[in-house]
């Protein structure tokens, strides 16, 4: 609360935050966080067939189908209108393989919206990324179809029906630079163009919707953490460049670990989370039993969230202790 003096009539005035405004609000974020993966969705289609749009429109159907029947049945006001439960869709779907069964699509991103979000409350209260979530639940429950690869078009070589990831773990074999930059490699269909991912990312930090924070640690940790075992063993270890636009890296960093309500709201947390985050990564991917590790790892943070927060919120002007 503060106290405001008013000329006029000589008189003070209470007010009760927030006492800063923006022209932002949270369904105006939250589209143009939508709109920003739209580079994603072209790539999806021009590497793996106009297909994929069936996944994409599967899964924000069902997140927004699933959004608004727990809303009504709560007896609360439904709005899927705010973008969010389409947001969770699109994310959810971008990170499944191409051609995944739309039946499990739609069950994935049911369980992304109920259980991921509105279990806790709805849009705010949810401790993890509802996406992140969803994906998790489909890793446990369809382990075959989640880790079955299409063989991407343009591609150059039967190398490309792996993923990046797992053809250097099983195989000890490097993709180039510039085909994870393009896209024509194995992997999610919204996840294999770094370029794509970039666009939007860029974008987001651009306006200031996304943290730059964030992205930079996890990035910086990738290069000490990854780049201590690439010096160590080359051969046994890739590169942090390489770690950085393999796998889902990108979209994991730009667009998973800086949801607004499932990360650190103070500076010096946004580092810890970041770095936390990279860390674990590289620990899943070098010496855990999969290739890929950035779901579990933001995964992980998240719950560290509220206890970052705690410790690191800057202590107020005048405080005694």
């Amino acid at each position: 609360m503060t106290v405001e003096r008013s000329d006029s009539l000589n008189q003070f005035e209470l007010k009760i935050s927030p006492h800063l405004h923006s022209g932002w609000t949270t369904k105006k974020v939250m589209w143009y966080v939508n709109l920003s993966l739209l580079p994603c969705v072209i790539s999806a289609v021009i590497f793996f067939g106009w297909q994929q749009l069936f996944i994409i429109f599967t899964s924000i159907f069902f997140a927004c189908g699933t959004e608004a029947l727990i809303q009504k049945l709560s007896k609360r006001k439904i709005s899927i209108d705010d973008g969010s439960a389409v947001l969770t869709g699109l994310l959810l779907a971008l990170t499944l393989p191409p051609n995944f069964s739309l039946w499990a699509t739609a069950i994935g991103s049911a369980f992304a919206i109920g259980i991921g979000k509105q279990v806790f409350g709805g849009l705010g209260f949810n401790i993890f990324n509802p996406a992140l979530v969803g994906r998790a639940f489909l890793q446990a429950a369809f382990p075959v179809q989640i880790t079955t690869w299409t063989m991407p078009n343009y591609s150059i070589d039967s190398v490309t029906l792996a993923t990046p990831l797992a053809a250097f773990k099983f195989d000890k074999i490097i993709t180039p630079l510039s085909s994870m930059l393009i896209g024509n490699v194995g992997g999610c269909i919204g996840e294999t163009s770094g370029i794509a991912i970039l666009l939007g990312g860029l974008f987001l930090i651009a306006v200031r919707i996304v943290n730059w924070r964030i992205p930079l640690s996890i990035i910086i940790g990738v290069f000490i953490f990854g780049g201590i075992f690439f010096l160590i063993d080359p051969m046994e270890y890739p590169s942090p460049i390489f770690h950085i636009f393999a796998g889902g890296f990108l979209l994991g960093a730009f667009f998973m670990a800086t949801d607004y309500v499932t990360s650190p709201v103070t500076a010096k947390g946004m580092y810890i989370f970041g770095l936390g985050i990279a860390l674990v990564l590289v620990i899943i991917r070098l010496f855990g039993g999969l290739p890929e590790g950035v779901m579990y790892a933001i995964l992980f943070m998240n719950a560290f969230v509220p206890i970052i927060n705690r410790y690191t919120l800057p202590e107020p002007f005048g405080l005694r202790k």
